[in-house]
C-alpha cells in the first residue's frame, strides 16, 4: 500500500514517515522545504533502512502534484503540510488563507482525478477556540480564533461538502492537541526555522543555555498552580494516531481528538523537563496574553474506541526524548554531529 505524506519532512511528518515505513507501508513524501529540512528524511532512511521517495514540491502546484500521482499508484493520503504557527496567523493572516486552503484544494483535486478517495487530515485543537468547559470532546462547537485554526475549521467544512457531493471518500480529521518530544533515538525532532513559539521547545532552549528565561504567562488562573493546563501528546504517540486514522478508514467524514486526557501545567513541564535534563530551568512570571484560556486538554475515548489507539507516553518521557534531541542537536539538523544515510531522491 502506497501512502502519500504532504509535509513529510516536517516535525509530525517525519515521525509519521518513520513510523508508516516500519509498518510496512510504501511512502512517497511531498514537502518544499518552507519550514523543514531534507535531513530529517535522511534520518528517517537511516532509522528504518529503507527507502522512500522524496519530491521537493509546494502542494499547491497541482501541475507537479498531477506527476507524483502518476509516477506513483498512491492509495491513501496523509495530508500534513500547512502553515502552523497561531502568532504567526496572526501577523499573516493572507498567507495562512492562501497556503492551507489552497494546498488542500489542489490536493482534493488531483486526489479525486486519480480516483484516490482516502484521506487523513491533520487538523488541530484550535478548532475549539475557548472552550467553556474541559475535556474536550469531538462534539463540542467549533469556533477558531485565529486564521491559523480558522484553516482547519474551514478544510475541515470543505472536506464534509466534498463528502456530501461523492461518497465515495474515507477521510478522517485528527485533531492535535500540543504535540511535543521526539523520537527516542534523538535523531528526529522539532527543528524550527524560527525562535519556538511553542512552551517546550522554548523550555529546551533555555536547559541548553541559548535562551535566558522562559516567560510563564499569567499565574493566576483557576487551576492548581495558577498556570495554564495544556494536553502535552509525544510526536511518536502521534505519529501512531495517523497509522491508527488509516487503518480506521471508512466511508465518510470522522473527527477524532488526538491527546492525553491530562492537562500539565506550566510549572509542571518547567519541572519536568529541568528532572529530565539535569539543567536549571529559569523562569519569570509576566502577565497574562489575551487569548489564553485556563485549561485545554482532551477527551480521546473516541480515537480509543473506534481506532483502537491511545496515548502510551507521559509528561517525563516527553521531557527526557525532547531533551536527548536538543543536547544532541543544539541547532537543530544543521548541527550535522550524527552521520546520515541519503535518501531515494525520486
Amino acid at each position: 500500500m502506497q501512502i502519500l505524506v504532504t509535509g513529510g519532512a516536517g516535525y509530525i511528518g517525519c515521525h509519521t514517515v518513520l513510523e508508516l515505513l516500519n509498518a510496512g507501508f510504501e511512502v512517497v513524501v511531498v514537502d518544499n522545504l518552507s519550514n523543514s529540512k531534507e535531513t530529517a528524511l535522511q534520518r528517517v532512511a537511516q532509522l528504518t533502512g529503507k527507502p522512500f521517495a522524496f519530491y521537493k514540491i509546494d502542494v499547491r502546484d497541482g501541475a507537479a502534484l498531477n506527476m507524483v500521482f502518476d509516477e506513483h499508484e498512491i492509495d491513501a493520503v496523509i495530508h500534513l503540510a500547512g502553515l502552523k504557527a497561531i502568532d504567526a496567523s496572526l501577523e499573516m493572516p493572507l498567507e495562512y488563507y492562501d497556503n492551507n486552503l489552497n494546498s488542500t484544494l489542489r490536493l482534493c483535486e488531483v486526489m479525486q482525478h486519480h480516483n484516490v478517495k482516502k484521506l487523513v487530515f491533520s487538523s488541530s485543537a484550535a478548532v475549539y477556540g475557548t472552550p467553556s468547559m474541559v475535556p474536550i470532546t469531538e462534539a463540542f462547537p467549533r469556533a477558531a480564533t485565529s486564521p491559523y485554526g480558522m484553516t482547519k475549521l474551514v478544510i475541515e467544512d470543505i472536506l464534509q461538502d466534498l463528502y456530501r457531493s461523492d461518497d465515495g471518500w474515507e477521510i478522517s480529521l485528527l485533531r492535535y492537541f500540543n504535540p511535543v518530544g521526539a523520537h527516542p533515538s534523538g535523531l528526529i525532532g522539532e527543528d524550527s526555522n524560527e525562535t519556538p513559539n511553542s512552551l517546550l521547545p522554548y523550555i529546551a532552549q533555555v536547559a541548553l543555555g541559548k535562551l535566558p528565561k522562559v516567560r510563564v504567562f499569567g499565574a493566576d488562573y483557576d487551576t492548581p498552580d495558577g498556570t495554564c493546563l495544556r494536553d502535552y501528546i509525544h510526536v511518536v504517540d502521534l505519529a501512531q494516531g495517523h497509522l491508527a486514522a488509516l487503518r480506521g478508514l471508512r466511508l465518510g467524514v470522522e473527527a477524532y481528538n488526538l491527546g492525553t486526557g491530562n492537562g500539565y501545567s506550566v510549572l509542571d513541564v518547567i519541572a519536568a523537563f529541568a528532572k529530565a535534563s539535569g539543567q536549571p530551568v529559569p523562569y519569570d512570571i509576566v502577565a497574562r496574553r489575551p487569548a489564553d484560556v485556563a485549561a485545554c486538554y482532551a477527551n480521546a475515548d473516541k480515537a480509543k474506541r473506534d481506532l483502537k489507539w491511545t496515548a502510551r507516553y507521559g509528561l517525563a518521557e516527553i521531557c527526557e526524548d525532547a531533551w536527548r534531541w536538543q543536547y544532541n542537536n543544539p541547532n537543530g539538523y544543521e548541527t550535522h554531529t550524527i552521520p546520515v544515510k541519503k535518501l531515494e531522491n525520486a
